[in-house]
């Protein structure tokens, strides 16, 4: 008879994403997910498989997560630059508000274990691009109504977007003086006068 399940398995991929994203993948144990998540280890292998999977998992869930809320979030913007301005100043609200300071799971995942794992350099790859169409796309939004200007090369412009947006994460992880940058998201923007 198989056993029955005592816990949400979303709210579990929920709890063991954020501990991976605090502390990384090497250093998160079984044992740490263990205690984490408050279930056995039978049950987190044969819910979610070993921890490499349960990993794999829990970053596909965050970035799916983000996904869904960058689109819903740029989808909401009226003005293209007023909407960058907006998203940057809540990526560093987030930064300064965070009191572990993980900054950005993806950026970890990169710098964890990137060159190391070519599955995950795959991974971090799509997520790019995927990114780069995104502020790409907002940014032909703003040429299509006369905000930008249909000179300006979008690509390169999402591209410099989105690097600066991972930029912030990882300066916010250090030093999150919100002053500082902001006058850096100011300038930034001055490219899309």
């Amino acid at each position: 008879m198989p056993r029955v399940k005592n816990f949400n398995e979303e709210e579990t991929l929920n709890k063991a994403m954020c501990l991976f994203w605090r502390n990384g993948f090497y250093a998160t144990s079984m044992q740490d997910l263990v205690n984490h998540l408050g279930i056995n280890r039978a049950s987190i292998y044969d819910t979610y498989g070993g921890k490499k999977e349960l990993f794999d998992k829990a970053f596909a869930h965050y970035r799916a997560t983000n996904r869904q809320q960058l689109q819903a979030f740029l989808e909401s913007q009226e003005s293209v630059k007023k909407g960058f301005r907006a998203l940057f100043e809540s990526g560093i609200s987030e930064a300064v508000c965070d009191a572990e300071r993980k900054g950005c799971f993806v950026i970890n995942v990169a710098t964890e274990l990137v060159p190391n794992d070519t599955e995950m350099l795959n991974v971090i790859k799509e997520n790019k691009a995927f990114m780069i169409a995104t502020f790409e796309d907002f940014l032909k939004k703003g040429v299509d109504s006369g905000e930008i200007l249909a000179t300006k090369n979008i690509q390169n412009l999402a591209s410099l977007l989105h690097t600066f947006f991972n930029g912030i994460k990882v300066v916010s992880k250090t030093d999150a003086n919100e002053e500082a940058l902001l006058a850096s998201v100011d300038t930034v923007l001055t490219l899309l006068d």
